[in-house]
């Protein structure tokens, strides 16, 4: 959420940031909440003075009844009626900040200035690779789904059956495998990135959901269970950031990083006539988060350190990847700046998104009211917030078997999940 001051302060830059969003048509929110403030100050102003009336008169109906010159029962009668007027006026103030409230959730964060301008995807800009890993693919490579049936490790029929497109099974040593990858992810975050791991609930309520901006942006996006007042988590970053809301941070603690492993659920609304095969769009996957509370200036310094231990995974398992800085029309509403990670598919013959890499500054914690004491006299303040797919299983399994296929139809598992897996062929 963004600070009404900042938008107080410089509306036409809220404005600009909308055109360079794309998001043009919500300006008029801007000048309507402006408004709405307006009327709040001169009715906090308005309620303010009746209060201050009322004091003043009781005093003079205390000493009236103290001294017992003369009736008071006309004052009373006329701060009766401030009474009500003053409660009116309460009732009045809180209607109108709740109003300001959603429509300041309706705003997106501000754009970091390094952020490139764009429309869509594809004016995003490279920021680092292709970096290449050799796999020797001299003949025919079939695609995941190809493997994943020959080999009788994925099935996403049965999962069909049981659940609906988008849901699937792993079988066999493809189950062994997506474990081994989530262990690995973990081990790798907690033993060496330094992040503590947390296994939070896969069901969250609708206030966790609004700290971390998913509700109302993207509530047609989340699985709702309306009878328990629960939601599905779309990614672990809703439940993690979620352990610190409301809470003040002890500033020598920070920065506090956290990993967690969580199945993931999307309703992917708005999808119908993208590539739905397979693990390309899926309602449910398996990903490792890596989640950061950060002093304001250290948070960008954050992001590079995350984003490296992101790729830090894809390098240990040797995948081609690439990473691109999102432009302003392709970030999501409630970053300042994002990464993505995307791996290479040499069936799909593209580069499939894998990790998002993004840095929020405090615009969940202020959604949240996460905050810290810098030091001394100085004043609380909100943390920065981060998030980055540590990574996210679906898509890169689809690199990871195509990769690593041999000429005869088998895959080999990668040497780091060996021991994990317990075996080196699939197949």
């Amino acid at each position: 959420m963004l600070d009404i001051n900042y938008i107080r302060q410089n509306p036409d830059d809220v404005k600009e940031m909308l055109r360079r969003r794309q998001q043009s048509e919500d300006a008029p929110k801007v000048d309507r909440l402006l408004e709405r403030d307006a009327e709040r100050k001169a009715m906090v102003q308005e309620t303010d003075d009746l209060k201050a009336l009322r004091n003043r008169v009781s005093k003079e109906i205390a000493n009236i009844k103290r001294t017992g010159q003369g009736s008071g029962d006309e004052l009373i009668a006329q701060m009766k009626t401030v009474s009500d007027q003053i409660t009116d006026l309460d009732l009045a103030l809180s209607t109108l900040e709740a109003d300001m409230e959603e429509l300041l959730l309706t705003l997106p964060n501000r754009l970091h200035e390094s952020v490139p301008e764009g429309r869509s995807a594809e004016e995003n800009v490279l920021y680092k690779g292709p970096i290449p890993f050799e796999h020797n693919l001299d003949f025919p490579v079939k695609n995941h789904l190809e493997l994943g049936r020959s080999l009788g490790i994925l099935d996403f029929e049965r999962g069909a059956k049981i659940s609906g497109a988008g849901f699937p099974v792993y079988t066999g040593k493809g189950a062994r495998l997506e474990r081994a990858l989530i262990n690995f992810m973990l081990d790798t975050h907690s033993a060496n990135h330094g992040y503590t791991e947390v296994f939070p609930p896969f069901m969250v309520n609708q206030e966790s959901l609004r700290g971390t901006g998913q509700w109302p942006k993207f509530a047609d996006q989340v699985y709702h269970m309306p009878e328990d007042g629960l939601y599905a988590i779309p990614t672990a970053e809703v439940p993690v950031t979620n352990l610190h809301r409301g809470e003040m941070l002890d500033a020598d603690k920070l920065p506090i990083a956290y990993a967690a492993y969580s199945a993931c659920f999307r309703r992917e609304a708005g999808s119908y006539g993208k590539d739905t095969r397979g693990f390309l769009r899926v309602h449910q996957f398996n990903k490792v988060e890596m989640v950061r509370f950060t002093r304001p200036e250290a948070s960008y310094d954050a992001l590079e350190e995350i984003l490296g231990h992101a790729e830090a995974i894809l390098c240990a398992l040797k995948i081609p990847y690439r990473v691109i800085t999102l432009c302003s029309g392709d970030i999501s509403a409630n970053a300042a700046k994002c990464y993505d990670i995307e791996v290479w598919s040499p069936a799909e013959n593209k580069y499939l998104e894998a990790s998002s890499v993004s840095n929020f500054e405090d615009y969940q914690a202020r959604r949240s009211n996460i905050r810290f004491k810098p030091g001394g006299k100085a004043k609380p303040e909100f943390v920065h917030t981060l998030n980055g797919s540590g990574l996210a299983t679906s898509r890169l399994m689809v690199s990871l078997l195509e990769h690593y296929q041999t000429a005869d139809g088998k895959v080999r598992v990668p040497e780091v999940l060996r021991p994990y897996t317990g075996f080196e062929v699939i197949g």
